[in-house]
């Protein structure tokens, strides 16, 4: 059997994962296990275990830190997978293979920088990222696609409107804002307004939820939810974005990810471009401009884009009665941005991986 440890450092990386959990399984002849740091806020540390029992993953679970390393390095595991360097290196042996799925692919350049050399191999979930990786001397890489939109294609969501208490007779927007910056404070005076003709769906950011920093973000927007019908807030124990994906007619967005996983399913996307900056990245513009990829942001053609927050209802409604709009461009940003939609980046990286391991048997 092989041994694979997958390490989450957040619980928004689990969703990456699963789906290469889900392989492993369908091929036998793996044994498998998750973690988190101990030092992560108690709250998401709950809330992952809980998934994980949900999902039947064991995990290794330990409040002393340096107790749960030494667990993971006496059990011997074959495979790492992380979502970032993070403690990478304090978590393997010189006889693990080290596995890195990045967890976003949005548009930040945290996705050039966040690597180590101990990583055996990478995950990259499109061609031009792969040519970009090269260029900045990254080696050891396996062209799969995004493990974490897998499901878009081998499942349906099972969530009822109705359960939400949504109405399963109107259009439904899914607004999936970042954390920082993000377009949540522009948009909370609107979103009541909004959702008269529409249902809303709003699925925070995990920190709008675990870290004191933004969780203003989730107690206003539980507010809003409160006090209109047709906003629907899911909970921080829905970590998972992808069933929200399928009942959503439109995305609505800023500098997240979520728009080029949302690709997959050639809907409409919104890309807000109004949001607040601290008061350091004001003053100092390029700090802020040194974190972002500007290159791939000034390239996306596939969304709507927005950066008057009034201009939000019409081109919502816009998107919703012309959803073909737009559809040529998203669809191929499907192949620039996610190389094949076919719901099989898992299986490439899998086999990317047992070739790895018989390389050193």
């Amino acid at each position: 059997m092989t041994k694979v440890l997958f390490e989450n450092h957040h619980l928004y990386y689990l969703p990456n994962f699963i789906p290469i959990i889900d392989e492993m399984r369908n091929r036998g002849d793996y044994e498998v296990y998750a973690s988190m740091p101990a030092h992560m806020p108690k709250s998401e540390q709950s809330a992952f275990y809980e998934g994980c029992g949900a999902l039947h993953i064991e995990t290794i679970r330990n409040d002393n830190e340096q107790d749960r390393i030494k667990e993971i390095l006496d059990q011997s595991f074959d495979v790492v997978m992380v979502g970032n360097v993070g403690q990478l290196n304090s978590i393997v042996t010189e006889e693990t293979l080290a596995v890195m799925v990045y967890h976003g692919i949005g548009l930040k350049q945290s996705y050039y920088n966040d690597i180590d050399p101990r990583i055996d191999l990478r995950s990259v979930e499109s061609e031009s990222r792969l040519s970009e990786l090269k260029a900045h001397g990254h080696t050891n890489l396996a062209l799969t696609g995004f493990t974490k939109c897998d499901p878009l294609v081998s499942t349906e969501t099972t969530i009822d409107l109705k359960s939400l208490g949504l109405n399963p007779d109107q259009k439904t927007v899914l607004y999936a804002p970042s954390f920082y910056p993000t377009s949540l404070d522009q948009f909370l005076p609107i979103l009541g307004k909004l959702s008269y003709e529409t249902n809303i769906i709003v699925k925070l950011h995990n920190f709008s939820w675990f870290q004191d920093r933004y969780l203003y973000q989730s107690q206003a927007i539980q507010k809003l939810a409160n006090e209109f019908d047709h906003i629907y807030l899911a909970p921080p124990s829905d970590y998972n974005i992808i069933p929200y994906y399928h009942m959503a007619d439109m995305l609505v967005s800023d500098i997240s990810s979520t728009m080029f996983e949302y690709l997959y399913l050639d809907r409409p996307i919104i890309m807000a471009t109004c949001f607040n900056l601290r008061l350091k990245h004001r003053i100092f513009h390029q700090r802020f401009l040194k974190k972002m990829d500007m290159a791939r942001m000034d390239n996306v053609d596939f969304a709507f884009q927005l950066d008057n927050p009034d201009d939000l209802p019409s081109l919502v409604y816009h998107g919703l009665e012309y959803p073909t709009d737009l559809s040529q461009e998203r669809q191929a940003s499907q192949t620039e941005y996610l190389y094949r939609t076919d719901g099989k980046a898992s299986h490439r990286l899998v086999d990317a991986i047992e070739s790895k391991l018989k390389e050193r048997s």
